[in-house]
């Protein structure tokens, strides 16, 4: 087989895939994540900050070594939403390539939601009927609506964990900010003629927020992926882990077994957007996906 990598470039994590592919079974060879929170002091005037360029180089540089070290020679690396939308964003892209040879491709909002799609159809077994798919980011939250593997509907949406937790909102006013945003894209969906029947929808949540909810959920200390994907969370457990975690402090929430480090702060804002979602929508439950965007990304390479 022919081993393949890709980097999923977030607004709080970096993550690196290298892989073998037999039709869309992706096989793991190396995965390595680290949480620079890329987005961290981000302004609109002045773009991506100097410590979170710093750090962000670094893990890219461990990651460089990796893909040398596993001579692989077909990467697609992209760039989401931290770096889309700084004014330093393209100066950043040329800094990695200068110093790790890695050239990173900014995308899309639209891209990313196709890109997320295609990842989790992989991890689920390519699930038929409708799938309404929803990606927690750092900087956005990407929904796509799908039948089967055709995208009906796609739109990123400003609810990053990033951004509104550095916005030092408190619960009631995230809550709000997220609401507004639901019912805007509801209305939306509705104007193209799409009503989001949960009957005969299947909800899948992806990404770091997903994740560690299930974690949470099945009381994981050490993570294991193939629990994780296709674990079914209610949306009981969403709304009472999210109750427990609002009643500790940050460093508290890491003694809760499934709590990764680097997300203790942020989990508030993910898990209020999880909500958020099963109850616009009327969605009793969702299915978790550990396969994502970093999977849809390397899927790309080799078409």
């Amino acid at each position: 087989m022919t081993e393949y990598a890709s980097i999923d470039l977030g607004t709080n994590t970096v993550r690196l895939l290298i892989a073998s592919l037999g039709g869309k079974v992706v096989e793991p060879l190396l995965v390595m994540r680290r949480i620079t929170r890329l987005g961290g002091g981000f302004t609109r005037e002045a773009g991506l900050s100097p410590e979170a360029r710093q750090r962000t180089e670094e893990a890219l540089v461990e990651f460089a070594s990796a893909l040398t070290r596993y001579q692989v020679t077909q990467l697609r690396a992209v760039a989401t939403s931290a770096v889309r939308d700084a004014v330093n964003g393209v100066q950043f892209c040329n800094g990695v390539l200068a110093r790790t040879g890695i050239k990173l491709e900014i995308i899309g909002g639209e891209e990313e939601g196709l890109l997320t799609l295609a990842g989790i159809r992989a991890g689920l077994g390519d699930p038929d009927g409708t799938l309404l798919a929803f990606d927690v980011g750092g900087g956005s939250t990407e929904y796509t609506l799908a039948n089967g593997a055709t995208p009906r509907f796609i739109r990123s949406l400003p609810l990053g964990v990033v951004r509104l937790t550095e916005g030092k909102q408190d619960p009631e006013a995230m809550a709000d900010k997220i609401d507004r945003e639901l019912e805007g894209l509801a209305v939306e969906m509705a104007g193209a003629g799409i009503i989001v029947d949960p009957s005969r929808t299947l909800l899948a949540g992806t990404a770091g927020t997903a994740t560690t909810l299930a974690s949470i959920d099945l009381g994981m200390t050490d993570y294991d992926y193939r629990r994780v994907n296709g674990h079914w969370l209610t949306r009981y457990r969403v709304a009472a882990i999210l109750e427990q975690l609002q009643g500790l402090t940050p460093e508290e929430r890491l003694a809760v077994p499934g709590m990764e480090k680097g997300r203790e702060d942020l989990i508030i804002a993910g898990a209020l957007v999880t909500l958020k979602t099963l109850d616009r929508f009327g969605f009793e439950g969702m299915k978790v996906s550990d396969f994502g965007l970093l999977e849809g990304v390397l899927l790309s390479v080799a078409v």
